[in-house]
């Protein structure tokens, strides 16, 4: 198969003497080229115990102002200016578009007299719902590319009714976490009632044909972006009545304030049960018996310090996984009468490996994590081993899950090098099939993923996997990017992109360490990446980068950070610590106030992972240490930084990026660009249109290599 833009790709990421042209004797140094807009400063300061706090950038938390409004303006000139000053980025974003333009199939699942399977022709903004009966020709069920012109509503949730009638689905505008609810009769393909609007952090889940649950908040009376969102509510709606008839289920009785809160119907809708919490870790957990009127709220696990989830329910006996008592996970059975802790008997025990769950055709499917590589086994639901599976190769397999009668059921099987792939199985003999080959133009022969353990900061070894072209020369001269996460319990799997891809193709190194604070070796690896430990989260990242260093694959010259959201941190807070490491900081969506963070919309919920400044006088002190916004140092030669942001993420509010942006303009020494690029009309991700996707990772990997000092291809 050929390989994607063998020739020129290879000359652009060769070693900095040769192969493309250096801008000057310091290669790569840009931070001349750049005149950045003028920030207001203002004389805002808050008091910590005792100590004073200046935030002189406090105005660009309001979204809704002219000035920000026209900031934001001013700052993507000055960016756009200077990428469309790169001559090889229209290049690079041609060369990702026709990486990008091949279908993709997602596995069939059947509801009611209907197969439905998710397909994207390759470019198109979004995926395509089809559906087809009795074999018959496919045709199109819901087109997300409709929902708007320029792309920017997207599908975000599809949940049918038990006998597969009826459809909800919810819609989000410019990627926001705040949705819009539709239902559908499918055959009719007539709205049933009108659609339910301000649902947020929401499941959709039916009682039989009558009606759903669920979840959201009072809708705010200020800014979506800023104003903080904290009592979260289980609703029912019963079709053929107005919203603001829905019942108020769980969330507003004494003892039921939190701030997540989700509702799961079992199979048989016997069974309604409740998620509640008020961090991103550790959960309640209650059921109610929907075939009694007068039942009420049984609590299963009464306090946060654990997280228990239902798989399923079999009669009157519930399954759930939790980490309670078993911080690697296992699955327990209880009768749904006595649920509580004492009663549970384990199904699948713990073991020194990470168990995620699934059940189809009456099985249930272990899957583990071994250095974060999948593992799976299929079990009987009384605990009995039927088989381990073998799976394609060494990478993730998601999937595993349908339904009780199902006869076949699907999984999905990708790495780094490896395009995701669908796999047919059948349960019964424990065979597979490819079911749909991913048609991506990139030839996995031709390139390497070797997982290495480097040795952090305490003498905790870390995994990490290092993916190349062929024929890698370990010289040191290899562009890198290094990507991190390490937090909120996030494991981070091989999967494959198709910008790593190209980067790949191009000559480049894509590396991602399995960092603490994610949950790839279970609670004890998050939690010792959380609060007052959150340095080993920055040491264990620096660590990868002095590995990669040391070993020859990079230097720091050739060596980019990059994450997002909680990465955005890392990223933010590495780079004001060791700004000599890197060449390029890409820090994305991050949360980079760690004073200020839990006082925008959800963000109190992630106070599990920071802590907050106004916990202890420790806390606010171990805070202000690594908070980025906070430790932006004058006259330091940071490395080149492009902020990515966008103006309506509502789940790390801009605002973040913005004062990090400003604090960075106002105060590097100006060797390197500091630059913000802030996407309009988008979220903090998902739901974001191919288009844009390509738009913004052809404007990062130019910023990327420009900085790195090549001047063409």
């Amino acid at each position: 198969m050929r390989v994607i833009f063998p020739i020129a790709a290879l000359a652009l990421l060769t070693a900095c003497s040769g192969g493309a042209e250096r801008s000057s004797e310091q290669a790569g140094h840009r931070g001349g080229e750049v005149t950045y807009p003028d920030t207001r400063t203002s004389s805002n300061v808050d008091v910590y115990f005792g100590r004073e706090v200046a935030d002189p950038y406090r105005w660009l938390e309001d979204d809704r102002s002219a000035e920000t409004a026209a900031w934001v303006t001013a700052q993507n000139e000055v960016t756009f200016d200077f990428l469309g000053n790169i001559s090889f980025r229209d290049e690079v974003r041609e060369r990702l578009a026709q990486a990008w333009n091949f279908e993709r199939v997602g596995a069939p699942f059947v509801e009611g007299d209907y197969t439905y399977f998710y397909r994207n022709d390759g470019l198109q903004n979004h995926f395509v719902v089809y559906r087809q009966k009795d074999g018959g020709e496919p045709e199109v069920f819901l087109d997300p590319n409709t929902f708007s012109e320029d792309g920017t509503t997207s599908l975000a949730t599809l949940s049918f009714s038990r006998d597969g009638s009826l459809a909800a689905y919810a819609t989000s505008k410019g990627g926001s976490d705040w949705r819009t609810v539709y239902v559908l009769d499918v055959e009719t393909m007539e709205f049933v009632g009108e659609p339910l609007e301000d649902i947020k952090f929401s499941g959709i889940s039916w009682r039989g044909n009558e009606g759903f649950y669920y979840s959201s908040y009072d809708r705010p009376e200020g800014s979506y972006l800023s104003e903080m969102t904290d009592q979260h509510k289980l609703y029912y709606h019963r079709l053929g009545t107005p919203q603001s008839e829905d019942q108020v289920v769980f969330g507003v009785d004494e003892g039921q304030h939190h701030r997540y809160i989700g509702g799961t119907v079992t199979q048989d809708a016997s069974f309604l049960l409740v998620s509640a919490a008020n961090t991103t870790s550790g959960n309640k957990l209650f059921v109610k018996d929907l075939r009694n009127d007068n039942a009420e709220f049984v609590a299963i696990v009464d306090n946060e310090d654990s997280s228990t989830g239902l798989l399923t329910n079999d009669g009157e006996t519930l399954f759930l996984q939790t980490n309670l008592d078993a911080p690697n996970r296992r699955l327990v059975r209880v009768d749904a009468a006595n649920p509580q802790p004492q009663n549970w008997e384990d199904v699948i025990p713990e073991t020194e490996h990470v168990l995620t769950v699934t059940r189809g055709a009456g099985y249930v499917f272990a899957r583990y994590m071994v250095d974060a590589i999948a593992k799976v086994q299929q079990y009987q639901f009384d605990g009995s081993l039927v088989r381990e599976i073998e799976l394609p190769g060494v990478g993730s397999a998601g999937g595993f899950s349908g339904k009780d009668d199902a006869e076949t059921l699907y999984f999905s099987f990708t790495n780094y090098t490896t395009a995701s792939s669908t796999y047919a199985f059948n349960p019964k003999t424990g065979e597979s099939s490819l079911y749909f080959k991913s048609g991506a133009d990139f030839d996995p022969a031709n390139y390497e993923s070797e997982q290495v353990f480097y040795t952090s900061k305490d003498g905790t070894s870390i995994p990490m996997i290092i993916s190349y072209r062929k024929g890698l020369e370990r010289d040191g001269s290899n562009p890198t990017i290094l990507y991190g996460y390490g937090g909120f319990n996030v494991s981070l799997t091989p999967s494959f992109s198709v910008v790593n891809a190209v980067w790949m193709d191009m000559g480049g190194i894509y590396a991602v360490p399995n960092i603490r604070g994610g949950g790839e070796y279970g609670r004890a690896w998050h939690e010792a990446g959380i609060q007052m430990h959150k340095q080993n989260v920055f040491d264990d990242f620096i660590a990868a980068a002095e590995y990669l260093i040391d070993e020859g694959y990079t230097s720091s010259d050739k060596l980019a950070l990059s994450g997002g959201s909680n990465g955005g941190l890392l990223v933010g807070a590495v780079m004001t610590q060791r700004p000599e490491l890197a060449r390029v900081a890409l820090p994305a969506v991050g949360v980079l106030d760690m004073l200020r963070y839990h006082t925008f919309t959800a963000g109190a919920g992630w106070a599990f992972d920071y802590g907050t400044a106004e916990q202890s006088e420790e806390m606010f002190e171990y805070l202000l240490n690594y908070s980025p916004l906070h430790n932006v140092q004058a006259g330091v030669n940071y490395p080149a930084t492009l902020v990515t942001t966008a103006d309506r993420d509502d789940r790390v509010v801009p605002a973040h990026s913005f004062k990090f942006a400003a604090e960075l303009q106002a105060k590097d020494g100006g060797l390197n660009p500091q630059l913000i690029r802030i996407d309009v009309n988008a979220g903090h991700g998902a739901g974001m249109p191919t288009s844009m996707i390509i738009d913004r990772a052809a404007d990062v990997l130019s910023f990327t290599l420009y900085n790195m000092g090549y001047d063409k291809l």
